[in-house]
């Protein structure tokens, strides 16, 4: 499948923001690849060494999507490399609290689930005994 280099209102299913986010974001690997990122993972090959095993055609594909979603940027990998490396837009970055909710809601309620992501130190630290506070009183 191409990735898409625009985002019609045609194509929505709806104006909800949660399904336009689901519909550019809620596949399998797209957000692993956005975890990946703000770990720190830059190349392909990074991307690739995850744990999950996304297929190299996979991986390819969500980069291009997100690339054309300016979610992610190519970089020179380094000075004078050949290679290119990805790094998040201001609008990928803004992707990091959806990821980091995903990372306590996972602490709270999957057992064995460990942190492969840490919070920064301007984020409010939550522990895997927390419970977290109700979705509903963030959407009214």
């Amino acid at each position: 499948m191409k990735a898409k280099r625009d985002y019609p209102k045609e194509e929505r299913r709806s104006p909800c923001p949660v399904a336009c986010g689901l519909d550019l974001l809620g596949d399998r690997w797209t957000l692993l690849v956005v975890r990946d990122l703000l770990l720190g993972r830059s190349r392909f090959k990074d991307f690739e060494a995850s744990p999950e095993g996304i297929p190299t055609n996979l991986l390819a594909d969500r980069l291009a999507r997100l690339l054309a979603w300016g979610v992610v940027e190519q970089v020179p990998a380094g000075p004078g490399a050949r290679h290119q490396a990805y790094r998040l837009t201001v609008k990928g970055e803004a992707l990091r609290p959806v990821v980091m909710a995903l990372r306590d809601w996972g602490l709270a309620w999957e057992p064995g689930t460990r942190v492969a992501l840490q919070a920064r130190e301007d984020e409010p630290a939550q522990s895997a005994a927390e419970p977290p506070v109700g979705l509903a009183a963030h959407l009214l």
